[in-house]
């Protein structure tokens, strides 16, 4: 939901919207969703209105959202989380990283919003 966040802002629902924009709410990145982006960059997946590096300077700030490292714990977690779970490990990091932080994921994927482990938001809502 980053990308949709900068690029298509109208992808995201109203509550997805309101939820990244209170002031009251704490907004967090994780690290791994830059490696995703840039292999998108790469593989042509996706293409940004301006250079990456720019690109999550301007998103991080203009979301007031901190960088939440890849750490050993959300690592341990991501292949150790409760009931089955898909394989792709950067859904795993970020579930295990919401999971670590007590936060909510905004998300769009359906396989981790049917997850009943980690609190979860469809962010086309």
């Amino acid at each position: 939901m980053w990308i949709w966040s900068q690029e298509s802002p109208e992808r995201l629902g109203a509550r997805a919207r309101k939820a990244l924009l209170s002031p009251g709410n704490q907004n967090a990145i994780c690290t791994i969703s830059t490696l995703e982006i840039a292999r998108l960059m790469t593989v042509g997946g996706i293409e940004l209105s301006i250079p990456l590096g720019t690109w999550i300077e301007r998103s991080l700030a203009e979301l007031a959202a901190e960088s939440l490292p890849m750490t050993h714990e959300i690592a341990a977690e991501a292949y150790a989380l409760p009931s089955p779970f898909h394989k792709d490990p950067a859904d795993r990091v970020l579930v295990a990283a919401a999971r670590c932080h007590h936060l909510t994921l905004l998300t769009a994927d359906d396989r981790i919003l049917r997850y009943p482990a980690v609190r979860s938001q469809d962010a086309r809502r």
